[in-house]
């Protein structure tokens, strides 16, 4: 069973290391909570949620994970690059998570969207993270 913590640090260590990607964010863009002067770009991880589907019961095998985006750049164009770095770095990869087994990432859900209050780019990237235990 791969816990929700063990799956956004397995995430971010993938992410961290993708040159790219770094270098849209400008360094430290990857972030577990955003503060108030966080600068922009940056990544946080939001909600993760487990959940088997065929019993309706909490299964940690069986996860969603949820990666936003914020950017400050004027149209929707830095949000895009950044989200097309990591679902390059994170689409159908296999992460191997403690002595858990491997898990397999799928891509969900995107969507970009502009939040005029707070005028920033909000980008929503979903993965789906099932876990295969070793026997």
């Amino acid at each position: 069973m791969t816990a929700p913590g063990d799956l956004q640090q397995a995430l971010f260590l993938r992410l961290k290391s993708d040159a790219a990607l770094s270098t849209l964010l400008g360094g430290a863009g990857l972030l577990e909570r955003a503060t108030d002067n966080a600068a922009f770009p940056y990544v946080t991880c939001g909600q993760t949620s487990a959940f088997d589907w065929d019993t309706g019961a909490e299964n940690n095998n069986d996860q969603l994970v949820t990666l936003h985006v914020w950017s400050k750049a004027q149209g929707e164009a830095e949000t895009l690059a950044i989200m097309d770095a990591i679902k390059a770095r994170l689409a159908n990869a296999a992460l191997e998570i403690g002595a858990h087994g491997q898990t397999r990432l799928s891509l969900e859900f995107t969507e970009v969207r502009h939040d005029e209050d707070l005028l920033v780019h909000h980008g929503l990237l979903r993965f789906r993270a099932i876990t295969q235990e070793n026997a």
